[in-house]
């Protein structure tokens, strides 16, 4: 059942992903695409946590490290609208689903076994197959001098989304290890396990792009930005709950996988629609590679085995 759920979401998260493409088809810019998707997201959120848990229990100090990874969202999404301004949606995508292999990288240093992070053998031929692929795809691109804006906004995307995802893990530290987990920071269970977390999250980036957009674009959003910002929204708040549910659901053999399947998926789709509607030149070789990496980086291999 994990298979399945996680499947569901990688579709709806391509979804959301087409949908901001559309927003700019229409002839608008990702600003508003953002600023309405992000509420709607938020609003999702709202019920997939504290409502459907029933825990409604409060934190001001999970509140503070939310704004913290709410600011580093509204970067990662900002360079993510940009580079899909600027350059091949497919390869944007690739770019930033590529980036779920580097977190490891960075707990490892900063944690290390003692809190359940190894860096091993396959862990690092994952990681230079990725960043192998990557080079590439984009290598054609980036002596394009015209896309060197793209070049700039999408590798911004790559880093912010590894931080985004660090700061998600480390945050799971506090559910696992409360009290023990350091870095100057320590919570009890109560407080780690805090519904209200991914909410505020959402919050507080919705509130920092509408800043964004209100500055920069000092207009009503036009209709296709609406449309399809709300379209994006619920997909994406959809393929967040499957997402969820897939983790709740698996097997210890299916948990070694569901996220590995989900990067990968979301990479082949994107790439599908870019080229079928884009007429965008994917290098399937180049994304193979990085496709290849992230299944060796990322899959519980003991755990498949058996062992």
């Amino acid at each position: 059942m994990g298979i399945q759920l996680i499947l569901i979401a990688a579709v709806f998260i391509a979804l959301s992903n087409y949908c901001m493409r559309r927003s700019i088809d229409s002839g608008g810019t990702t600003k508003a695409f953002l600023m309405i998707q992000l509420f709607i997201v938020f609003l999702v959120a709202i019920l997939l946590n504290p409502v459907r848990s029933g825990d409604y229990h409060w934190s001001n100090c999970m509140a503070g490290f939310s704004i913290a990874g709410g600011i580093v969202l509204a970067l990662m999404m900002a360079s993510l609208g940009r580079s899909l301004e600027k350059g091949p949606p497919g390869l944007t995508f690739a770019a930033l689903n590529a980036s779920t292999v580097m977190p490891s990288i960075l707990m490892v240093l900063f944690f290390g076994a003692s809190f359940g992070y190894l860096y091993t053998l396959w862990n690092g031929i994952g990681s230079l197959c990725v960043v192998a692929g990557l080079f590439w795809a984009g290598w054609h691109t980036s002596r394009n001098k015209q896309k060197s804006t793209w070049v700039m906004f999408v590798t911004a995307a790559f880093f912010l989304h590894v931080l985004f995802l660090v700061f998600l893990s480390w945050r799971a530290l506090f559910i696992n290890f409360p009290g023990e987990n350091g870095l100057f920071l320590s919570f009890d269970m109560d407080d780690a396990k805090c519904q209200w977390f991914m909410p505020m999250v959402f919050c507080v980036a919705f509130l920092i792009q509408t800043v964004i957009y209100a500055t920069a674009e000092k207009r009503a959003p036009k209709k296709g930005e609406v449309l399809y910002g709300i379209l994006g929204g619920l997909a994406n708040g959809v393929g967040t709950f499957f997402m969820i549910r897939a983790t709740e659901v698996s097997t210890p053999v299916e948990h070694a996988i569901i996220y590995p399947l989900f990067a990968v998926t979301i990479i082949i789709l994107c790439n599908i629609w870019g080229q079928w509607l884009y007429k965008e030149k994917v290098n399937w070789k180049a994304n193979s590679l990085c496709v290849l990496g992230i299944l060796v980086a990322t899959l519980d291999w003991k755990t498949l085995i058996g062992q």
